[in-house]
């Protein structure tokens, strides 16, 4: 199942992503755990981590794809590869300026994915 798939109206308490609003407070079922894992893979592999953490300490959480592959240390097929896993996770968006993509961290969306297992 995508990540990106439609999701349901959330509640003004709802505290993780749509799959699973209350967090892993009580049971959720198949679907929403499916979801839900395939949120958790796109951030737990260590270059995604660090391109997180990289445009985390950006002061507009933001940054050209340019500027991540310097500071990761991959080649730019590899951070693009990896950016767009993270946005078909809903974690950045990319917008064009000139020849580059500039990436942004969603915040609520990364703070929404910490909420889980709290």
């Amino acid at each position: 199942m995508s990540v990106t798939a439609a999701r349901p109206a959330r509640s003004a308490t709802s505290r993780g992503p749509a799959c699973c609003p209350t967090g892993l407070g009580q049971p959720i079922d198949r679907q929403a755990s499916e979801e839900l894992a395939e949120l958790l893979k796109a951030v737990a592999d260590p270059a995604r981590l660090r391109i997180l953490a990289f445009l985390r300490s950006e002061p507009q959480c933001s940054a050209c794809v340019a500027d991540i592959t310097e500071a990761v240390g991959l080649s730019q097929p590899t951070v693009s590869h990896h950016l767009r896993r993270l946005a078909q996770a809903g974690i950045v968006e990319g917008h064009k300026q000139g020849y580059w993509t500039w990436y942004s961290l969603k915040r609520t969306r990364l703070a929404e994915l910490g909420s889980v297992l709290t």
